[in-house]
């Protein structure tokens, strides 16, 4: 097997532990004596409604949103599809129902909402005063600005009628089990998806002090609103909290211990790095390129062939106008800080199929990348200077393509050093 190969076995691996069909059966609640309702979203959430479907025992009623392209039969639970990153009108409506399907429940009912990364855009209400457009374009300027997930939910959650605890509070007094799956650094319950079934850390200044720090302006009405009171989302302690769970169901360190096991088949070492790394892609990139160098050069802090091992979820500060998501961003920054270093490879892609906006998962690294780039013309920091990870890694025909996996637990990154 050749060495990127090795990196598509574990990366195949990392995404096999985070199926919901071979989780998500094992955090199942029991069966309640009132109705059964299931409510949720994410680019998991066809495959985690079919799932459940599949492994419960009784009736089921209920409606889960998920990304284009990205549906599933569920049986009884209507699977609708909207649009990501950037919410659209279908994911309003589906949220709006969701909220109406679960209001006026007793004591005796339980509401299971399935929730992963890609939840925050695809359950989409906007507080009142606020339109849907106004949303859109936050939202836009939010995913160009560099701020990370958790700084990008904050503001979310304080523009919303059903993020930041707010679905919880319309499903009570009813029971509610959350099943999730964790996308973000450190499975902060509260970021995961907005946090729409758990008690909201975040408040309404920080979405204001966010707001600014990444100089996104937004319309009077918006800041009106969260300058009110009303616009707080609830707190720990909050009774609509009294009786909620909170289960998850897979997350990134799953999924890297499951590569790390191929790895070990294989006779390499491996290395993590952690499950929660953050900051720009290219910073990234740069770090991880010493470390690589260093292993290589001593055996610091394992002798080759080893394998650097890492997820989270890094940022990308748009000034170019190429096309590439995180994952093209930080190898091709690996690339150019390796430049051609015998003996290293890497991949870096998302576990959900898709890098950014793009058609790819992720792409590959060889030692000879940059040497093939350049007999075809190619300037790799050029690229990268235009965020054009994409198009570099087309060009070279480096590109991995998935298509969509129907998880996510954020992206993999792995270097391969003999």
């Amino acid at each position: 097997m050749d060495d990127c190969a090795l990196l598509k076995a574990m990366f195949e691996a990392a995404v096999r532990a985070a199926d919901p069909a071979h989780t998500l059966g094992k955090h199942l609640p029991d069966p309640p004596r009132g109705r059964t309702i299931v409510v949720g979203g994410g680019k998991a959430g066809g495959s985690m409604a079919r799932a459940l479907a599949d492994a419960w025992d009784g009736p089921l009623e209920g409606l889960v949103v998920t990304r284009y392209e990205h549906g599933a039969d569920a049986g009884p639970i209507r699977v609708v599809e909207a649009s990501h990153p950037v919410p659209d009108d279908a994911g309003q409506a589906a949220a709006r129902e969701m909220l109406e399907l679960v209001s006026g429940l007793s004591e005796e009912d339980l509401v299971i909402a399935l929730v992963s990364g890609g939840a925050s855009a695809l359950l989409s209400v906007p507080a009142d005063g606020i339109t849907l457009a106004e949303k859109q374009a936050i939202n836009r300027a939010l995913l160009k600005s560099g701020a990370a997930i958790d700084q990008m939910n904050a503001v979310r959650k304080h523009l919303s009628g059903i993020k930041g605890g707010r679905l919880a509070a319309r499903c009570y007094p009813a029971r509610v089990v959350t099943l999730a799956i964790s996308d973000v650094p450190g499975d902060d319950p509260d970021v995961i998806g907005s946090g729409p079934t758990v008690p909201d850390r975040s408040t309404r200044q920080d979405a204001l002090e966010i707001l600014e720090r990444y100089k996104i302006d937004v319309p009077a009405s918006v800041r009106a609103h969260l300058e009110q009171p009303a616009s707080e989302s609830p707190k720990p302690g909050d009774e609509v909290f009294a009786r909620t769970e909170f289960r998850m169901i897979a997350t990134p360190q799953m999924s890297l211990e499951a590569a790390a096991a191929i790895a070990k088949e294989h006779g390499i070492a491996p290395v993590m790095l952690g499950d929660a790394i953050e900051g720009e892609a290219r910073d990234v990139a740069r770090d991880q390129a010493q470390m690589a160098l260093q292993l290589k050069r001593s055996g610091d802090p394992v002798s080759p062939p080893a394998v650097l091992l890492s997820g989270g979820e890094t940022t990308v500060t748009v000034q170019g106008n190429g096309r590439g998501g995180r994952n093209a961003e930080y190898l091709l920054a690996l690339g150019v800080a390796l430049d051609g270093t015998d003996g290293i490879s890497a991949f870096s892609g998302d576990t959900d199929g898709i890098d950014g906006t793009e058609d790819n998962a992720g792409a590959y690294l060889r030692p000879d990348t940059l040497a093939r780039a350049a007999a075809q013309g190619l300037d790799a920091a050029a690229h990268l200077a235009n965020n054009d990870g994409y198009g570099f890694f087309s060009a070279l025909g480096d590109l991995e393509k998935t298509g969509p996996t129907l998880t996510n637990v954020n992206d993999f990154r792995a270097i391969l050093v003999r």
